[in-house]
């Protein structure tokens, strides 16, 4: 069932972490150069995983279960990304190597929201089916 809402959220979520990823820049160095996901090859990958997750989930719809465990998995993935650029804000000196961050640092903050709004979604399908099925 491919009309669901949890899957235009999905679908949204592989839209940003697949897509504007090239868009909006990580941030900007010291020399005012954009730094783009593509430039970290760990990043670049951890993103394009993210948003591979979000499509095969979509296709998941079947199995809720899967569906709603591999939304979870890439609700850490973005955690994990969070994390990275978190650690990379805090640990690097003042005007060392970020000068100015870019939106595309809070992509995985954004892609979290529809992540969870997607798992919301799948658990109320997964408990109406659950309902319907004691009523027989």
């Amino acid at each position: 069932m491919l009309q669901r809402i949890q899957t235009v959220y999905l679908l949204i979520a592989a839209i940003i972490s697949g897509g504007l990823i090239f868009v909006f820049s990580l941030w900007e160095n010291s020399e005012g150069v954009a730094i783009f996901a593509q430039d970290y090859l760990m990043i670049f990958f951890a993103f394009l995983a993210s948003a591979l997750l979000s499509l095969v989930s979509i296709f998941m719809f079947k199995n809720r279960k899967l569906q709603f465990v591999l939304g979870r998995l890439n609700i850490l993935l973005n955690f994990f990304l969070l994390g990275v650029f978190v650690y990379w804000l805090l640990s690097l000196p003042g005007e060392m190597d970020i000068s100015e961050k870019g939106i595309g640092m809070f992509l995985p903050i954004i892609s979290i929201v529809f992540l969870v709004l997607a798992n919301k979604a799948i658990k109320k399908d997964e408990d109406l089916v659950k309902s319907v099925d004691r009523l027989r």
